[in-house]
């Protein structure tokens, strides 16, 4: 049986912990009587000693159980109470047996000497129940930080998936706007193929783990899937650039991170000018970190520190789902380029695993 199944048999891990402990101060003894040469009935004193103080403190578990549980005055005044009593008893097999067949010279004269050296056994129980305290505190420790970073965790993956999917409605009103766009075009088969890949792309977002992680090459042929539905609507008015580096290719990264700022690049960028606009796509590693980035060459913002216009929303979704992944170590940065826009992600590099 290995230590994590020792840890969940409380009865196992109990008896074993008393038995050991007990074996232990009986071996403690035994080495104290041999360096003072004691006659071999002392050494069976011992034995009984150890084997006595084990039977006899093991009720200890159960007192100590229902003390835990109480105040902790009366948890104290009840240790101290137990320990001693405990203590006479073993005090009391342990006088008799010395007095009967150790010492026969020295016998008892008065029933008071059954509990000679009790004070000093009540300090071997308090240790005791010192150290069942000690073990059960740790325990209590160790439930409550279990539970804390289970909850944590289930808050980081609601948290995330709501961020996730804040974004899907609003990128399906724009697609299906954009395909209702074509088919009042009459552009029919143009808009048949924007469906299809409209499709492909929501299988992809729902089959998608919100808290599974990609690799950047992947997270670009999602976004292609979307891009090419943009394609069609926008055609040579919107230009593509990518620039990723072969050593990011193959760096994790939450999926879907940069959907919201590109479909914001598109909506400000692009969208609203004649000659439409570029968006550039780029991905590095530098210093143990990855850097990926969404640049435009449309009308920028007026304050970037601030995101009070629509682009807010997407950079802010993006901000927040990086602080839950990562802490600060996941910074969002936005910069006016003269002209356009600039939006940079940072947080840990982590390679994909072979």
């Amino acid at each position: 049986m290995d230590l994590a199944q020792l840890k969940q048999n409380r009865n196992l891990l109990f008896w074993s912990l008393h038995v050991l402990g007990w074996s232990g101060y009986g071996v403690s003894q035994y080495v104290g009587a041999l360096l003072y040469g004691k006659p071999v009935a002392y050494v069976q004193y011992i034995a009984v000693a150890a084997l006595s103080g084990c039977v006899v403190s093991a009720p200890l578990r159960y007192i100590c159980r229902w003390l835990w549980k109480r105040p902790p005055a009366t948890m104290i005044v009840g240790a101290i109470f137990a320990a001693w009593g405990t203590a006479c008893v073993l005090r009391v097999i342990m006088n008799w047996f010395y007095h009967t067949y150790v010492d026969l010279e020295w016998p008892i004269v008065h029933w008071t000497e059954y509990f000679s050296g009790a004070l000093s056994s009540t300090y071997l129980m308090a240790c005791w129940i010192g150290l069942y305290f000690g073990v059960k505190y740790y325990e209590s420790l160790q439930s409550q930080r279990i539970a804390t970073l289970q909850a944590a965790s289930l808050a980081q993956e609601a948290q995330l998936k709501m961020l996730r999917y804040q974004l899907n409605p609003h990128f399906l009103f724009n697609t299906l706007n954009a395909i209702s766009t074509l088919i009042l075009d009459n552009r029919n088969s143009t808009a048949n193929d924007a469906v299809t890949g409209l499709s492909e792309f929501l299988r992809y977002t729902l089959d998608q783990d919100p808290m599974k992680k990609v690799t950047v090459s992947q997270e670009i042929d999602a976004l292609n899937l979307y891009l090419n539905i943009e394609k069609m609507r926008f055609g040579e008015r919107l230009r593509l650039t990518y620039a990723i580096e072969e050593g990011a290719a193959n760096m994790l990264m939450p999926s879907l991170l940069l959907q919201p700022l590109i479909e914001n690049a598109i909506k400000y960028a692009v969208s609203p000018r004649e000659q439409g606009g570029e968006i550039r796509i780029g991905a590095h590693v530098t210093g143990g970190m990855l850097q990926l980035e969404v640049a435009d060459d449309g009308p920028g913002m007026i304050d970037t520190t601030r995101l009070t216009n629509g682009r807010g929303v997407g950079i802010r979704n993006t901000r927040e789902r990086l602080q839950v992944l990562y802490g600060d170590r996941g910074t969002v940065s936005v910069n006016n380029t003269d002209p356009g826009l600039r939006v940079a992600l940072t947080f840990p590099a982590e390679r994909a695993a072979s």
